[in-house]
């Protein structure tokens, strides 16, 4: 079995008040463009039970999830960036390796 790569997803957030700042997702997928999505349909999913009262979903098969949901606050899909997650307290960084 591969492993697919660890990506960090971050998405800027602001609310009425002004406050501004970035919530991140981290899980694995094939790309970039992949994270972002995956990440938008986990946020998608948390808001949707949030809303209905529910309990927000755990986990998915593929390991994502959005642990929380923030009513009031409001995320910039368009302003979102991934990249390969690297682990500041690891000993081995993904610059390390041919990617």
């Amino acid at each position: 079995m591969t492993l697919l790569p660890l990506y960090e997803v971050d998405v800027p957030i602001g609310n009425t008040a002004g406050l501004r700042g970035v919530h991140a997702f981290t899980d694995h997928a094939d790309s970039r463009s992949a994270a972002v999505r995956i990440a938008h349909e986990v946020y998608d999913q948390a808001r949707a039970a949030q809303q209905a009262g529910l309990e927000i979903p755990s986990e998915r098969p593929d390991g994502w999830t959005a642990r929380s949901y923030r009513p009031g606050w409001e995320l910039d899909w368009r302003a979102a960036i991934a990249g390969r997650w690297n682990d500041p307290y690891s000993w081995v960084y993904v610059s390390d390796f041919q990617l």
